[in-house]
């Protein structure tokens, strides 16, 4: 499994004791993925002037830190940590001026925003006036230039500590397996029919979506049952297989000159696990560059990418964080999953 969300550790930023909080977390996530002494002080230096920056000129936010592997078996594959800083701010008048080691506009020595990106070994941001901030980070165990097309949030109900919803991307042989699954209700119990689907892609990710779904229903017979996403990208054919049942919202963002378009993808009634009644598949021709949104119901649907200038260039991780932060609805689990179509491959 390349990606999940299992591993995500959400810290609210509103004092400056946070920001020590968040620190400590990235120290023990650093620790468990057996980073160096050098690489677990850079974490600390990009958590804590991330942190730093939502509460100078956010006001306040939040850090979500998760680890990330890429390539090869669970023992071999290179570890990672992604660090993404999200603030509802006044965003940055020019972001490219305060990414440069000695800007300021808060009396302070201003190598803050410079050393995400120096430290990083993947940076992207999106703050746009108005609008607020996000910024991602990811450093590997070892330096590296390795990234991914996808990146996702998930964000458990206020008071639960389990997340009923989550998310997993396996990597094929020229593709990706992509899953979506929000249990039935929240808490444990949600989490453990959600985590059954997990490992059910885990056994076969190269399944298509339609046979996924059959073999997810039988795995989740002895859970509350889950709504469910499934896609796989054939990157030799260039086509996007989908299936759904439940209420997962799944859209493919095409990019226009002018407009980006948004193609919504048709689920069917049901509960993985105890009532799916039909289970069809759909394929479509998916551009490179495309974006692909997953979302459990814990999410809006009335969003418009186009109201986000710029936003659909960015790291699918920024697009995900952005659709949590501005459309999570209070009363659920809340999750996005965005993977971006990649170019074919030579």
């Amino acid at each position: 499994m390349n990606h999940s969300c299992d591993t995500i550790t959400w810290i609210d930023i509103t004092h400056a004791s946070d920001i020590a909080a968040a620190r400590r977390a990235g120290q023990k996530l650093a620790q468990e993925l057996d980073f160096d002494e050098i690489r677990a002080g850079q974490l600390a230096i990009v958590i804590s002037e991330a942190a730093t920056n939502i509460l100078k000129h956010g006001g306040d936010g939040r850090i979500a830190l998760s680890a990330v592997q890429a390539g090869g078996t669970a023992q071999a594959a290179m570890a990672g940590i992604e660090v993404l800083a999200i603030d509802q701010g006044p965003g940055i008048a020019n972001l490219r001026q305060a990414l440069r080691d000695g800007s300021s506009t808060a009396g302070t020595s201003g190598t803050g925003l410079g050393a995400l990106h120096r430290l990083s070994d993947q940076f992207d941001a999106y703050a746009p006036r108005g609008l607020g901030a996000v910024f991602f980070m990811r450093l590997w165990r070892e330096p590296s230039p390795v990234g991914g097309p996808y990146g996702g949030v998930a964000l458990p109900l206020a008071g639960e500590s389990a997340n009923g919803d989550a998310w997993a991307v396996a990597p094929l042989r020229n593709g990706s397996a992509l899953l979506m699954a929000d249990g039935l209700g929240h808490g444990p119990e949600a989490a453990k029919a959600s985590q059954a689907a997990i490992d059910t892609l885990a056994l076969q990710p190269g399944l298509r979506p339609a046979e996924q779904v059959a073999r997810c229903h039988e795995a989740l017979r002895s859970t509350r049952g889950a709504a469910l996403a499934l896609a796989v990208h054939d990157g030799a054919s260039g086509q996007l297989h989908f299936a759904g049942i439940g209420n997962i919202a799944a859209c493919l963002v095409e990019p226009g000159p002018e407009r980006d378009t948004r193609r919504q993808l048709v689920s069917h009634n049901g509960i993985v696990g105890h009532n799916v009644r039909k289970v069809q598949e759909f394929s479509m021709a998916a551009p490179p560059g495309a974006l692909l949104v997953l979302a459990s119901d814990g999410i809006g649907t009335q969003w418009d990418i186009n109201d986000y200038p710029g936003l659909s260039s960015c790291e699918p991780a920024i697009v995900a964080a952005v659709l949590l932060r501005d459309f999570a609805r209070a009363r659920d689990d809340a999750s996005v999953l965005v993977y971006r179509i990649p170019e074919p491959a030579i």
